[in-house]
C-alpha cells in the first residue's frame, strides 16, 4: 500500500495586508529632486497608484506610464517606453526619470536596460535626464521591497567615489514626511551634514502655492546622491531589510563606508540606540532638548501606564514598522499578542524577539505573509483590546468593537496621515498619548453613565 503525502492546501489572498512592489518605488522616486516616477506597464497601474498615494498624502502626484495595451503584451513595449520617455522629457524637463516595471512587462520579459540604451543612442545628442531603472514585478514582494529597491537603484546608478567628506548618509526607509523633518532637525542639532535618501518631506507634504508646480520642489538632489560615495558613515533603518536591497551595504561594499543598521527609532530603547550612534559619529553629547524630550516621555509612563498596562494589542503593517511598534508598546506595558505583516522577509520573528524578549514573559504570535482574513481568524481567540496599524484594519476593529490607532501607510479614512510623527522620543510621546486616550475613550463610551473626570 502506497502512503501519499499531502501538502497544505493553497489559500488565496482574500484581503491583502500589503501593497504592490512598484507603488513603493514610485514613492521613493518622488523623494528625489526633479524626478518624475515612470511606470513601464499599463495605464491602469499608474492611475491606481496615483489615487492610492494621493488619498494618504493629500498631495497631487504625477506618475507617467508607457501605457501598454493588448498588442504590446504580444509584441513587447519597446516603442511605448521610448515614446513615453520622450513625452515626459519634453513636458516636464525632469532631472531624473525613475523607471519601475509592473507585472505585465516583467511577465512578457521586456529588457528595460536594453531599451533605455537604445533610447539614449537614438536621442542624437539631446540632453537627457538621469534615468534610473528598478525591476519591480507586482507579483513578487511588497511595496517596501519596491521602495528599498528604488533607493538602491538610485545609489547604484549615481553614487561616485571622491574626496572623503564629513557627510553622513541616512537611509530612513518608508517613513512619513513629518518623521523626515524631525530627522533633519536632529542631524542639524548634532551639526552633522546629512544626505537623507529619499526625502519626501516637501515633495509629498508641501505648502499651498499660488502656481501649480509640475514637479514639486524639494527632495534629495542628484548631487547629494552622487556624493554618498564620499560620506564618513551610513545609518540605515530597518531590521528586516533584505541585504540585496540594502543601499547601506552597497555603499560599504563599493566605497568602504561604514554602515550601521538600526531598527526604526520608535520608543525609548530604539531611539536611545540611534542617539548613541550619532554621539559616536559626531563626538558630541545629545543636545539637552532631546534629553528633556526623553525625560518627559518617561514621566508620562507614570501618568498613563495604569490605563494601558496589560492591554492586548494586534499590530500589523510593514515588517519594520511592526517591529518598531512592538518595541514601543512593550516599554509601557501593552502586550502585543499578534504581530502580522504581508511581507515575507523571514526576519520578522527574530526582529520582534530582539526588541521584546527581555521584557515579555511570552513572545507574541508572529506571522509573515498574512492577509486581513487570516489576521481576523487569529484575532478571534486572542481577545485584543486594540488594533494598531494603517486604515485597512478598520473593518476588523469595527467587527471586534475595539479602538484602531492609525499609523504608518496608508491612512485613507482620516486627515493628516503624512503628518503623523512616529520616530524619536517626540513621536513616541505623541503615539503614547493617542494610545492611552483611545483606551480611555473606549471605556468611557462603553459605560452606561460615562465620566468626565479621570
Amino acid at each position: 500500500m502506497t502512503t501519499m503525502t499531502y501538502k497544505k492546501k493553497y489559500v488565496s489572498t482574500t484581503n491583502a495586508c500589503k501593497l504592490c512592489r512598484p507603488l513603493g518605488a514610485m514613492i521613493a522616486f518622488r523623494g528625489i529632486e526633479g524626478a518624475v516616477p515612470f511606470l513601464h506597464g499599463s495605464q491602469g497601474c499608474a492611475t491606481y497608484m496615483r489615487r492610492y498615494i494621493i488619498s494618504h498624502f493629500n498631495e497631487p502626484i504625477d506618475i507617467a506610464s508607457s501605457s501598454l495595451g493588448e498588442k504590446n503584451a504580444i509584441y513587447g513595449g519597446g516603442a511605448n517606453i521610448k515614446q513615453g520617455l520622450s513625452n515626459v522629457i519634453n513636458k516636464f524637463q525632469p532631472s531624473l526619470v525613475g523607471i519601475a516595471t509592473t507585472c505585465l512587462t516583467e511577465t512578457i520579459g521586456d529588457d528595460v536596460h536594453m531599451l533605455l540604451h537604445q533610447f539614449c543612442a537614438e536621442a542624437k545628442g539631446q540632453t537627457l535626464p538621469e534615468m534610473v531603472h528598478v525591476s519591480t514585478p507586482s507579483y513578487d514582494g511588497t511595496h517596501i521591497e519596491g521602495f528599498h529597491g528604488a533607493v538602491r537603484a538610485a545609489v547604484d546608478s549615481l553614487a561616485t567615489a571622491g574626496h572623503p567628506s564629513e557627510t553622513v548618509n541616512l537611509l530612513p526607509g518608508f517613513i512619513s514626511p513629518a518623521d523626515i523633518r524631525y530627522l533633519q532637525e536632529i542631524m542639524a542639532d548634532f551639526a552633522l551634514p546629512t544626505v537623507i535618501l529619499p526625502d519626501i518631506s516637501d515633495t509629498l507634504d508641501g505648502p499651498a502655492l499660488r502656481k501649480y508646480e509640475m514637479i514639486p520642489g524639494g527632495g534629495t538632489t542628484i548631487n547629494e546622491i552622487k556624493s554618498m560615495g564620499t560620506a564618513q558613515a551610513t545609518i540605515e533603518f530597518g531590521r528586516t531589510v533584505n541585504e540585496k536591497l540594502s543601499s547601506g551595504l552597497l555603499l560599504n561594499d563599493r566605497f568602504d563606508i561604514p554602515c550601521t543598521r538600526l531598527g526604526l527609532p520608535m520608543g525609548l530603547r530604539e531611539t536611545d540606540l540611534f542617539f548613541a550612534e550619532l554621539e559616536t559619529i559626531s563626538g558630541k553629547t545629545t543636545p539637552e532638548k532631546y534629553s528633556r524630550e526623553r525625560g518627559r516621555y518617561v514621566d508620562s509612563f507614570v501618568d498613563g501606564h495604569k490605563y494601558v498596562f496589560g492591554k492586548r494589542a494586534i499590530v500589523y503593517g510593514e515588517e519594520d514598522f511592526v517591529v518598531g511598534l512592538t518595541a514601543l508598546l512593550v516599554e509601557f506595558g501593552i502586550k502585543p499578542v499578534l504581530c502580522a505583516s504581508g511581507g515575507k522577509s523571514g526576519k520578522l520573528t527574530a526582529a520582534i524577539a530582539a526588541v521584546s524578549d527581555d521584557i515579555l514573559k511570552e513572545q507574541p504570535l508572529v506571522r509573515e505573509g498574512m492577509d486581513f482574513f487570516e489576521i481576523a481568524e487569529e484575532a478571534e481567540s486572542l481577545a485584543p483590546d486594540l488594533l494598531i496599524g494603517h486604515s485597512k484594519g478598520y473593518p476588523l476593529a469595527k467587527k471586534l468593537n475595539i479602538p484602531l490607532l492609525r499609523v504608518g501607510f496608508p491612512v485613507h479614512d482620516r486627515l493628516g496621515g503624512q503628518r503623523i510623527l512616529h520616530l524619536g522620543y517626540r513621536g513616541a510621546q505623541m503615539l503614547f498619548d493617542q494610545i492611552v486616550n483611545s483606551v480611555i475613550e473606549q471605556k468611557q463610551d462603553s459605560s452606561s453613565v460615562g465620566y468626565s473626570y479621570m
